[in-house]
């Protein structure tokens, strides 16, 4: 009964993948204008973010809209089909559990941070222009 509930849910994501990216596309809001010189300090800022990610998962959609929106270039790493990238967020976060942005600060800490609303609010206190 599982295995026949499994697939049956793995044709539904098989079959609304496709609309649900490119639905992104066509609703990924055009990014904040910034001046050169703030918009260098805000890209050596995201060196320090990378999210962890499912392609088609419906949080991510909604973060990675939200980083086009602010202009950030933040690395983006695929926790589904990755093995690498998925143990790393096993060992470090604690968890597979997606959108997650890991936050490396000057001394070298690192934080995980968990929820695409979360994530949002983040991203939206320290990168929204004044």
């Amino acid at each position: 009964m599982r295995a026949v509930i499994r697939l049956f849910f793995r044709g539904i994501r098989l079959i609304l993948t496709p609309f649900m990216l490119v639905a992104e596309k066509l609703s990924t809001p055009a990014p904040v204008k910034r001046e050169p010189k703030e918009q260098l300090k805000v890209d050596k800022a995201c060196q320090q973010l990378v999210m962890y990610q499912f392609l088609a998962c419906p949080f991510c959609i909604k973060v990675r809209k939200e980083i086009a929106r602010l202009g950030l270039s933040i690395e983006k790493r695929d926790a589904q089909h990755n093995a690498h990238h998925r143990a790393e967020l096993a060992t470090g976060g604690g968890k597979v559990k997606v959108p997650c942005l890991r936050i490396e600060n000057d001394q070298a800490e690192v934080r995980w941070l968990y929820e695409s609303n979360d994530i949002i609010a983040y991203l939206q206190q320290q990168f929204t222009p004044k």
